[in-house]
């Protein structure tokens, strides 16, 4: 590494947006340390290193963020990837299932900010980019515990970056729509299914499966991080590909009632 060279941590790192994000950012200079929960069998890529983590754990979060600084001896970027999807009703959620969806994807970035503020702080600038999604700004039915994850990850960074900017330090949203990644494979789905959902929820996977299969590729995803990391002066949020950028345009110009047709077109429900 030379003594330029700036390091970015990215957590969720083996796979989809967070491996493809780890690339733009080796490719544009950083080095860059990925993380996930196992990664002895992860082929790194060029300019990466990786590094096991569990964003659940204090202690796990704590060392990790340790090992990076005493290997490397700085952290310039966090980009907070780490998360889990969850598809069903809200009602058939226990609330020992939503708690644990919370914990990752809201506590785990708020472990992994809390552990490299000090950090940050001290040196007197860094990134810290928080991948939210398109359910962040707008409803999504059947997958409303996932969406309340996110509208909360952008509450907090919204807040966060008020509290730490004079220090340096900018927290940034990057806001994906449908991708295409395995995320449907890898969601939590409800432990306790009710049938008066059945049918609504089966007509959601099978939108959810074919709207990712035709989403962007994850390396959309990861220019944005990329500008998000470098621009001199970033913007708070960002949209990354073709439908969130349409759909958090049609939100910002349309009246709410359209815009609740919308969202019930859009997830084919009935008006």
């Amino acid at each position: 590494m030379t003594a330029a060279q700036q390091v970015a941590l990215v957590t969720g790192a083996t796979s989809g947006i967070g491996k493809a994000a780890a690339i733009a950012l080796a490719a544009k200079g950083f080095q860059v340390i990925g993380t996930g929960r196992d990664t002895a069998r992860v082929t790194a890529p060029a300019g990466v290193t990786y590094l096991d983590l569990d964003v659940t754990s204090d202690e796990s979060v704590a060392s990790a963020v340790k090992q990076v600084i005493d290997r490397f001896g700085q952290i310039d970027v966090l980009v907070n990837n780490a998360g889990v999807g969850s598809t069903g009703a809200a009602e058939e959620f226990s609330t020992t299932q939503t708690q644990g969806i919370f914990d990752i994807n809201v506590h785990g970035v708020m472990r992994m900010t809390k552990a490299v503020l000090p950090h940050m702080r001290a040196q007197r600038q860094g990134r810290i980019i928080n991948v939210s999604s398109l359910s962040g700004f707008v409803p999504s039915p059947f997958m409303t515990v996932y969406v309340a994850t996110k509208h909360a990850v952008e509450g907090y960074s919204q807040s966060l970056d008020h509290e730490v900017r004079e220090y340096g330090i900018r927290v940034l949203l990057v806001e994906p729509g449908p991708i295409n990644t395995p995320f449907a494979g890898h969601s939590v789905e409800a432990d306790t299914p009710m049938p008066l959902y059945a049918a609504g929820r089966r007509n959601y996977d099978q939108l959810l499966e074919k709207n990712l299969t035709g989403g962007d590729d994850p390396a959309v995803v990861a220019k944005v991080i990329v500008r998000a990391a470098t621009d001199r002066n970033p913007k708070l949020r960002r949209t990354a590909g073709r439908t969130a950028r349409t759909v958090n345009a049609v939100q910002r110009i349309a009246p709410a009632r359209v815009f609740d047709r919308v969202i019930r077109r859009f997830n084919e429900m009935p008006s």
